[in-house]
């Protein structure tokens, strides 16, 4: 059983929600990150602004897509925009199945194959 399905209960794969940590139960002073690992929701066009802004300013972000169908010309556009965004910074991007995009900075690389 692995480290997630222990904290989440079951196959951890099908949750959708993430399980809020109490910063209380950290000891010691975490330096400030450099890289943060941002949440998005793409919904409509609209959306991608904020990715975009994120990716330029040096952060990670997973973007939910379970709205579009990966075949939706609308979402067809949206991945050419942010793998655009990849491609200006010399970061890295991937879809996750059907349901998420990942778009990295250049710092960080994404691996294409599972632990």
């Amino acid at each position: 059983m692995g480290l997630m399905s222990k904290l989440l209960g079951g196959n951890s794969r099908n949750r959708e929600d993430y399980v809020e940590l109490d910063v209380d139960d950290f000891s010691g002073d975490a330096p400030e990150a450099r890289i943060q690992i941002r949440l998005a929701e793409i919904n409509d066009k609209s959306d991608v602004v904020d990715i975009k802004d994120a990716v330029y300013d040096g952060d990670v972000v997973i973007a939910d897509i379970t709205r579009h169908s990966t075949t939706d010309r609308t979402m067809e556009h949206i991945a050419d925009e942010l793998r655009q965004v990849a491609n200006e910074v010399g970061g890295d991007i991937v879809q996750k199945a059907d349901d998420q995009i990942i778009i990295t900075p250049s710092s960080v690389g994404i691996a294409r194959e599972k632990l």
